[in-house]
C-alpha cells in the first residue's frame, strides 16, 4: 500500500430545499477547485429563519482530498 497524504478543509453549503442539497452544493462547488475528493463528514447543520419561517438550510462539511 502506498503512503498517502490527505488535506482537509471545511465548507458550508446552503440550499432552500434541504440539508442534503446543501451538502451536495458544497461538494459540487469544491470539486471545481479540488481534485480527487474523498470523504465529506457532516460537522454541523443549521437553518436560517426569517419571519418565523425557514428560508435556508446550511450544512457544514469537513472535506478531504488527496494531495499530490
Amino acid at each position: 500500500m502506498d503512503d498517502r497524504v490527505y488535506q482537509v478543509i471545511e465548507l458550508i453549503g446552503s440550499s432552500s430545499d434541504s440539508w442534503e442539497k446543501a451538502a451536495e452544493n458544497a461538494v459540487r462547488e469544491a470539486s471545481k477547485t479540488y481534485d480527487d475528493l474523498r470523504v465529506a463528514e457532516v460537522v454541523e447543520m443549521d437553518v436560517l429563519i426569517e419571519a418565523g419561517a425557514v428560508i435556508a438550510f446550511r450544512t457544514k462539511l469537513r472535506l478531504s482530498f488527496k494531495q499530490g
